[in-house]
C-alpha cells in the first residue's frame, strides 16, 4: 500500500482490465505544496512546508519531499521544523487554492457532470454514462490526468473502481501521480489482504480497537460476525465496515452536497487561562459563524464547542438549540453555556465554534414569539455594513480597547486541510 510520502505505491499497467468499473476518486497529489511549487518552481526538489512559520501553528500540506522526512498535514509546525531543519515554509494562498481547485473540477465536468467534490483538492466522478464519448472508465481516468498536467500543471493520483470506497482505497496506494484499477471481479481479491486502517472512515482509535482483538486485515473484518463487531466500534460502525470488507457499498456520486456545519476556531500565541478571554474569543468566533449562516440562507438547530489544552488534548461538547437559529448571539449564548461545563485544567491553546444540523432559513415556520428578533434587526444591519465597507469596518464594542485580548494564529476561514 502506498504511504503518506510516495513509498510503496501501486499503479496499474496501461492495459490494465476495467471490466465492471464506473466510479473514479481523483485526488490531487500534496495539493497545497503542488500549487506553491507551480507559482515558484525555484522550489522544486526541496521540501516544503505549507503553513504559519510560528512553531504553534499546524502544517497545512506538505511536499512529498518533506514527508519522507515524517511531516504529515494537522502535525505542530515545530515538530515538523525538528523531523526536517531544511524544510522552507511558505504561507498558505487559500484564495489561489481555490482558483486552481475550480479549474480542475471543471476539467472533471468536460467528461461527465456527475462530478462530488468531497474537498478542496478530491472529487468522486461517475463516469458510466461518459463511455461512449470518451470510452472506458480507465481511459477516462488516464485523460483526466493528462489534462490536469497540461491544463493546471500539477498531478493527480486516481482510483477506478465499481465503488466510491474502493476507489478511494485505490486512489490513496497509486500517490503520488498514479492510476490504479480495480475490476469489479477482483474486489474482493483486493480487499482482504489491505490493513483496516486503510478503510475510508476507520481512524486510529477504531483501527487499533480492531487489530486489539486480532482484526487486522479487511478480510479478517468480513470473517467477524457482525455482533462480534458490534462490540468493538458499535451496531452502526459494525454494519458499515462489514459491509464494506465484502465489497459492498451503495453510495452514490452525489452532485449536490449540503453544508452539514459551519465552524471558526482560533489558535492562541499564548495559552489562555483567563475564562473571560475565552469567553468574549466564542462571541466572535459565533459573529462570525452567524454572518456565514446568514450568507448561506441557513439555520443551525445544534451549536458545538471545541477545546484544545496546552498539552494537545482536545474535548468537543454540544447542545441542542431551543428554535434554528443564524444569529450570532444566540449562538454564543450556546457556546458559553457549553464552556460552562468544561473542566478547566489546562490553559487553552485552541478555542472554536460549530453550527450544526443545518437547514434552510425560515423552514420551521414563524415562532409565536421571537426571542432573537433584536439581535436578528442588529446583525441584520452589520451584514450590510460588512458589504458596503468589507470585514473590520464594524465590530462589537465589547472588542475594542480590550488590550489583554490574544493575539492568534492564521485560522479559519479555509478550505479544508490538504488530504494529500
Amino acid at each position: 500500500m502506498g504511504r503518506a510520502d510516495g513509498s510503496g505505491r501501486i499503479v496499474s499497467s496501461v492495459d490494465a482490465d476495467d471490466t465492471g468499473t464506473g466510479i473514479l476518486h481523483v485526488d490531487m497529489d500534496a495539493f497545497y505544496a503542488s500549487v506553491e511549487l507551480l507559482d515558484d518552481p525555484s522550489l522544486k526538489g526541496k521540501p516544503v512546508v505549507i503553513g504559519a512559520p510560528d512553531g504553534r501553528s499546524v502544517v497545512s500540506s506538505a511536499s512529498y519531499e518533506a514527508r519522507r522526512f515524517g511531516v504529515r498535514s494537522a502535525m505542530p509546525m515545530a515538530h515538523a521544523l525538528r523531523l526536517c531543519p531544511q524544510a522552507t515554509v511558505v504561507l498558505p494562498h487559500f484564495d489561489r487554492y481555490r482558483a486552481v481547485s475550480a479549474q480542475v473540477m471543471e476539467i472533471f465536468r468536460g467528461f461527465t457532470p456527475l462530478v462530488e467534490p468531497l474537498s478542496i483538492d478530491e472529487a468522486f466522478l461517475d463516469v458510466r454514462g461518459a463511455r461512449r464519448l470518451w470510452g472506458s472508465p480507465g481511459r477516462i481516468a488516464r485523460l483526466i490526468r493528462e489534462r490536469i498536467v497540461a491544463e493546471v500543471g500539477i498531478t493527480a493520483s486516481v482510483g477506478v473502481a465499481a465503488t466510491k470506497h474502493v476507489a478511494k482505497m485505490a486512489s490513496t496506494m497509486s500517490k503520488p501521480d498514479g492510476l490504479l484499477i480495480v475490476p469489479a471481479e477482483r474486489t474482493q481479491e483486493f480487499l482482504d489482504p489491505k490493513s483496516v486502517r486503510a478503510m475510508w472512515g476507520v481512524g486510529p482509535k477504531a483501527a487499533e480497537a480492531l487489530e486489539a482483538r486480532a482484526i487486522r486485515t479487511i478480510g479478517d473484518v468480513r470473517s467477524t460476525p457482525v455482533h462480534v463487531l458490534e462490540r468493538v466500534v458499535g451496531p452502526a460502525g459494525a454494519r458499515r465496515i462489514s459491509e464494506l470488507a465484502r465489497g459492498l457499498d451503495a453510495r452514490s456520486v452525489e452532485t449536490e452536497r449540503a453544508e452539514k456545519s459551519i465552524g471558526h476556531e482560533e489558535t492562541f500565541e499564548t495559552d489562555v487561562a483567563d475564562i473571560e478571554v475565552l469567553r468574549a474569543e466564542l462571541l466572535r468566533l459565533s459573529d462570525r459563524v452567524g454572518v456565514r449562516l446568514r450568507r448561506a440562507g441557513v439555520e443551525a438547530a445544534g451549536v458545538a464547542i471545541k477545546v484544545r489544552f496546552s498539552d494537545f488534548s482536545t474535548i468537543t461538547r454540544s447542545a441542542t438549540l431551543a428554535e434554528p437559529s443564524a444569529v450570532g448571539q444566540r449562538i454564543a449564548e450556546a457556546s458559553r453555556e457549553l464552556l460552562a461545563g468544561v473542566d478547566m485544567r489546562l490553559p487553552v491553546r485552541l478555542i472554536g465554534v460549530r453550527a450544526e444540523r443545518l437547514r434552510p432559513a425560515g423552514s420551521g415556520g414563524a415562532a409565536l414569539w421571537d426571542d432573537d428578533e433584536d439581535w436578528r434587526r442588529v446583525e441584520g444591519t452589520l451584514d450590510d455594513a460588512l458589504a458596503r465597507f468589507g470585514n473590520g469596518a464594524v465590530t462589537r464594542a465589547a472588542f475594542l480597547g480590550r488590550g489583554e485580548r490574544p493575539v492568534h494564529l492564521p485560522s479559519h476561514p479555509r478550505p479544508p486541510m490538504d488530504s494529500d
